[in-house]
C-alpha cells in the first residue's frame, strides 16, 4: 500500500526539547513526502518560536489548543493530519537518521495497523539519563515489555514511539484520557477491533525521560497506579507478572527480618540479583558509574511502581467508587 507518514508530537513546555527531534528529522534519509503535526498542549513556554526556525526547511504544521493533556493533544493532531498512518513520538524524543525509511521498508514488506519501537540512550545523555534508560528498558527489569524481541507475551506499543494507522485511529476513537496508561488502553482496544500490532526494533528512538530521581519516582508510581485500572477496563490481559515489583519489595523486607533472625539465604538471593543487575549494566553501558546508578534506578523503579500497583490495587477492588473519582490525578478531565 502507498504509504503517507504524519509525525504527530504534542509538546508542552518543552521548546528546548522539540529543537532536538526537529532537528534529528532535518537529518533523516527517507526522501518521500512526511508531514510532522505538532501540537502545542496549552503550554505556558511556547515552542512556537523554535518551531518557526524550521518551517522552511520541514513540512511542519504547527497547532495550539488548551491543555488537555497528552492523550488527547495525539488525537487532535491525527485528526486534523494529512496522511493515512500516524507515527505518534514524545517531544523528549531525538531520531536516528534511519527512523523513518526502517519503518517504511519494514510496513511494506509486513503491513501491520500498529507498531511500536524500542527506546534507547543517546551518547549525549547524563549518566542518570543512562541509569533510568537501563532500568526502563533491561529484560531484568521490565521483562522487555518496552522493545525487546524476547518480550514476555504480545507486544504493546508504547507512545512515545508509535505508529498507527489512520483507519485503526478512526475505529478505536484514540487514546483515552487516563495518563499515563492512555497507550497500553489504546493498543488492546486495537486488538479487540481485530487489527494487529508488531515490534519494529530497528525502529528505535532516543528517549530522554525524567532527568532526575524524584521525577522518575513520579512517573513510575504512575505507572504502578495505572495498571490496575488497566486491569480492570481489559480482564483479559492482567498477568500476574505485574505483580513482580510489589512482591519484590515485601520479599525484601521480609528477607530483612529473616537476617536478623539469623537466616541469610533469602537476603543472598536478592545480591545475586542486584549482582546481575550491575554486571549487566556494566556490560552494555560500559561505564562503572553508571552500572552503580542502575542499582539506584532499579530501586526506585520497583519501589515506586511495586508501591503503586499495590495502593491502586486495593482501592480499586475494595471501592464501590470508579477510577476517575479514586485517582483525578490520572484522568485529564476535557478530551478533545
Amino acid at each position: 500500500m502507498s504509504l503517507f507518514f504524519s509525525f504527530i508530537v504534542p509538546v508542552y513546555n518543552r521548546p528546548n526539547e522539540i529543537k532536538e527531534l526537529l532537528d534529528s528529522l532535518l537529518l533523516q534519509t527517507y526522501t518521500k513526502p512526511y508531514e510532522i503535526v505538532i501540537v502545542e498542549d496549552g503550554s505556558s513556554i511556547s515552542s512556537q518560536e523554535v518551531v518557526k526556525t524550521f518551517k522552511d526547511k520541514l513540512p511542519i504544521t504547527y497547532l495550539q489548543k488548551k491543555n488537555t493533556g497528552p492523550g488527547s493533544s495525539r488525537n487532535y493532531g491525527m485528526q486534523r493530519a494529512k496522511g493515512n498512518y500516524f507515527i505518534v513520538l514524545d517531544s523528549d524524543c531525538i531520531l536516528p537518521p534511519h527512523y523513518l525509511e526502517t519503518a517504511s521498508t519494514s510496513l511494506e514488506a509486513n503491513y501491520v495497523d500498529c507498531y511500536g519501537g524500542p527506546d534507547a540512550a543517546h551518547k549525549s545523555f547524563s549518566t542518570v539519563q543512562k541509569a533510568i534508560n537501563y532500568a526502563m528498558t533491561s529484560l531484568l527489569t521490565t521483562g522487555g515489555i518496552r522493545g525487546k524481541k524476547t518480550a514476555v507475551g504480545k507486544f504493546q506499543p508504547r507512545s512515545f514511539n508509535m505508529g498507527i494507522s489512520k483507519e485503526a485511529f478512526e475505529a478505536t476513537g484514540g487514546y483515552g484520557n487516563i495518563h499515563p496508561g492512555e497507550d497500553p488502553d489504546l493498543t488492546i482496544r486495537i486488538w479487540n477491533k481485530g487489527y494487529k500490532t508488531k515490534l519494529l526494533s530497528e525502529a528505535y528512538v532516543y528517549h530522554k525521560r525524567r532527568i532526575d530521581w524524584n521525577k522518575f519516582y513520579i512517573q513510575v508510581n504512575k505507572f504502578g497506579m495505572v495498571r490496575p485500572i488497566l486491569n480492570k477496563w481489559h480482564p483479559e490481559t492482567a498477568k500476574v507478572t505485574y505483580w513482580f515489583p510489589t512482591l519484590f519489595c515485601l520479599g525484601f523486607i521480609f528477607s530483612l527480618l529473616l537476617l536478623v533472625s539469623g537466616i541469610v539465604l533469602p537476603i543472598l538471593g536478592y545480591g545475586f540479583y542486584f549482582c546481575l543487575i550491575f554486571v549487566d549494566s556494566l556490560f552494555k553501558n560500559k561505564s562503572l558509574k553508571i552500572a552503580f546508578l542502575s542499582l539506584i534506578a532499579v530501586v526506585i523503579q520497583f519501589i515506586g511502581y511495586g508501591y503503586g500497583f499495590l495502593k491502586s490495587t486495593l482501592k480499586v477492588n475494595l471501592n464501590k467508587k470508579n477510577p476517575q473519582e479514586l485517582f483525578p490525578k490520572l484522568f485529564f478531565k476535557t478530551n478533545l
